[in-house]
């Protein structure tokens, strides 16, 4: 996957708030919203709202110094949504209440991605005191290349068989398990992982 920093993003789902490490750039991406019922959760409604996210996201790019016109932003949306079914095709699953239609994956969604990975992408520089940072300033494309790479470098390497969507009934977050045992379930533990332990405890007391 692209040589990034980790991140964790901040996820609003339901009304809730908490933070969720996908362990993927691209993966990270999803959780700006989606096809389907992903559209209620969206969050890139303008130019500004891609800046952003990419300064919040692992990459950490000054938003102010990203140029994201209305054609990245178009970009984007179709990007991410092409990554969701290209991700549900991987894992044979769908987020919870939708309609197959919004999440079977077709060869647009693999043309999308491979285009946008044909972009120059963000181009890295090396500081005196030996700091990594992006060259900056950069455009909304050359971020997006880098989503793009990282998608493609995700499904094709080693992670490939760990995409995960989370167990959860009503959770349709996915992450990339890179745990030793592989073993990893929930978005997060203090989340969805904690709920399904306070419902297995009332049935075992109920029982």
């Amino acid at each position: 996957m692209t040589d990034v920093a980790s991140g964790i993003a901040l996820v609003s789902l339901r009304g809730t708030r908490f933070l969720f490490d996908p362990g993927a750039l691209c993966l990270e991406f999803l959780t700006t919203g989606g096809p389907g019922i992903g559209a209620r959760y969206e969050v890139l409604h303008r130019p500004a709202d891609l800046a952003e996210w990419l300064s919040r996201s692992r990459l950490r790019l000054d938003a102010a110094r990203v140029d994201v016109g209305p054609t990245e932003l178009a970009t984007a949306r179709r990007l991410r949504d092409a990554l969701w079914r290209l991700v549900c095709a991987r894992t044979g699953t769908r987020p919870p209440a939708s309609t197959p239609s919004d999440f079977d994956a077709t060869p647009d969604d693999l043309d999308t991605l491979n285009e946008a990975a044909a972009a120059a992408p963000l181009a890295p520089r090396l500081d005196p005191d030996g700091t990594r940072h992006w060259a900056l300033p950069a455009s909304g494309q050359q971020a997006l290349a880098c989503i793009a790479r990282d998608a493609i470098d995700l499904f094709s390497g080693p992670y490939a068989d760990r995409i995960r969507e989370c167990e959860a009934h009503n959770c349709y977050l996915v992450f990339v398990d890179t745990s030793r045992p592989g073993r990893r379930r929930w978005c997060t533990m203090e989340r969805c992982g904690n709920r399904h332990k306070a419902r297995s405890l009332r049935a075992r007391r109920d029982a």
